[in-house]
């Protein structure tokens, strides 16, 4: 058990003295004081952690690119360019709660520092946990970034360059590096046209090979380069929070770009509602006849006790919605509704299902874990036709295949047999059947089935079916959850595999700066 807010324990301090200089006399005033103390220790909000569940939120894709060459240095923004960009992004990170956030450090060459995640601590961990010292190469290669970007999944996303031009000349080369990429470009530029010099280590000024001072001025290409990708161009502005304002304009002025991911996060039983179930149950006792039936009452009202009025509310009326056929007044409803209950995701699912959003309701019903088998073979049969409907026909065999092992169901069976029918009529004609975006499948599939049944199995198995390797493969899935579930943000150094992947090229430089 654990307390939300233990500092309130204080309380008792004052409560306590109270008590042991004036001791009650009478039962009336002894429950009074057991009241008291209960309302104090409802106030602490004590909770018990259940475990880790999956839970479906709507966020956008935010790739944050920070130029870490030596030009960053120049203190023409103060106290300079890197300092600034770095509470910059510290600032966009404590406004922004919900996005899945990326962070890329790029100069001559980029290195992926945070994958995305929305647990922004990680992310201000690793931009924290660079030293500027390690890194040796000075120059600046938007087309290898780009390219980076290129490589990654063909999804909307937001990307935040943050960055002071370097010495890229040919616009071309670099619009042409996005075109066929879904992504928005918002572009922080450090530096300005005045210019500055870069300060060293030693405290002396960076010079060129002939021994004059190296002044780093913003690139106007920069500018060009964002009107070309119908992007935005964002200068610093007076602080490091009324930049990131500004950034955060950039993103909510383009089309709606979020969308449903999977979040891990721990669940928790509230008690404080028993504790004053139990205070108001005392109040009544000592002041009432009805003793009994108030018993009665407040028992079956602890059964619900984990429900809102609100929330039993929104559920209601949205099965009669999904009744009538209104799916929009539905998923509406469900959405609204905060309780994360089996209840609410199947039928948020459902919804999502007959409206045709079938990559939404997928991820819904993969995040319901039950040990029921009458619904977990349902929940496999509706996530095998959704899987028909995007015409991952390969996906769609197995769950309908793990429908039919928890128990006779003839529509499985039926549209199984459909699916293999269709497969063998292809494959005789000499082709195949659609396959989804992203390729072939069945290797993918096949390697997904295995996986989840690898895992019901080890939470199905007792601790003696597991042997060495269940052990060990649970205390990696342990390990890995503790890191996915720590909030704590303590700066870890980045090893020196990272400091040599950044560095790669150092001595190819042509223009070290």
């Amino acid at each position: 058990m654990s307390l939300l807010y233990p500092q309130l324990l204080w309380l008792f301090v004052p409560l306590l003295l109270l008590g042991y200089y004036h001791r009650p006399l009478g039962m009336h005033r002894r429950i009074h004081w057991l009241i008291l103390a209960l309302l104090l220790l409802a106030m602490t909000r004590p909770q018990i952690k259940r475990g880790v569940e999956e839970a479906p939120v709507n966020a956008r894709d935010i790739i944050i690119a920070l130029d870490v060459s030596y030009s960053m240095r120049a203190q023409d923004i103060k106290p300079d360019r890197y300092t600034f960009a770095q509470r910059t992004i510290d600032a966009l990170l404590s406004q922004n709660s919900r996005d899945n956030i990326m962070l890329i450090a790029f100069t001559t060459n980029p290195l992926l520092l945070s994958p995305p995640t929305t647990d922004h601590a990680i992310v201000r961990t690793a931009l924290h946990a660079l030293n500027r010292d390690n890194i040796l190469t000075k120059g600046t290669s938007l087309q290898k970034l780009f390219a980076k970007i290129t490589s990654m999944p063909k999804i909307k996303r937001e990307l935040l360059l943050i960055t002071d031009g370097g010495e890229e000349e040919n616009l071309q080369k670099l619009t042409s590096a996005l075109e066929k990429t879904p992504v928005h470009v918002t572009i922080l530029a450090m530096g300005t046209q005045k210019g500055a010099t870069i300060p060293k280590a030693d405290g002396s000024k960076l010079t060129d090979k002939e021994g004059h001072l190296v002044i780093s001025r913003i690139n106007p290409l920069l500018k060009t380069l964002s009107q070309a990708l119908n992007g935005t161009y964002i200068e610093p502005q007076s602080t490091p929070e009324a930049t990131a304002d500004a950034i955060e304009k950039s993103f909510a002025s383009v089309e709606e770009t979020a969308h449903t991911i999977t979040k891990k996060r721990y669940s928790y039983t509230e008690l404080y509602p028993l504790l004053l179930a139990v205070a108001l149950l005392l109040f009544f006792m000592a002041h009432t006849r009805a003793s009994k039936y108030l018993i009665l009452l407040f028992g079956l009202w602890g059964i619900s006790a984990q429900a809102s009025p609100f929330d039993l509310y929104y559920l209601k009326t949205a099965y009669n919605a999904y009744n009538k056929g209104d799916y929009n007044s539905s998923t509406a409803l469900l959405e609204k509704h905060t309780n994360p209950s089996l209840q609410r995701r199947y039928a948020l699912a459902s919804a999502y299902y007959k409206q045709g959003r079938y990559e939404k309701a997928l991820i819904l019903y993969r995040s319901i874990q039950t040990r029921s088998p009458s619904l977990k073979q349902r929940l496999f049969y509706n996530i095998a036709n959704a899987y028909v409907h995007l015409k991952a026909y390969d996906k769609a065999k197995i769950y309908y295949t793990k429908a039919l092992q928890l128990g006779r169901d003839a529509d499985a069976l039926h549209n199984l047999k459909l699916i293999v029918l269709m497969q063998q009529k292809a494959a005789a004609k000499g082709r195949t059947l659609p396959k989804p975006q992203g390729g072939d499948t069945s290797a993918a599939t096949m390697s997904e089935a295995k996986e989840q049944n690898d895992q019901e199995q080890q939470n199905s198995s007792g601790s003696g079916s597991g042997g060495e390797h269940s052990r060990h493969t649970k205390e990696r899935a342990n390990k890995k959850e503790q890191l996915l579930m720590d909030d704590t943000s303590q700066q870890q150094p980045l090893g020196s595999k990272v400091y040599e992947l950044i560095n790669k090229g150092y001595i190819r430089e042509t223009q070290p700066w």
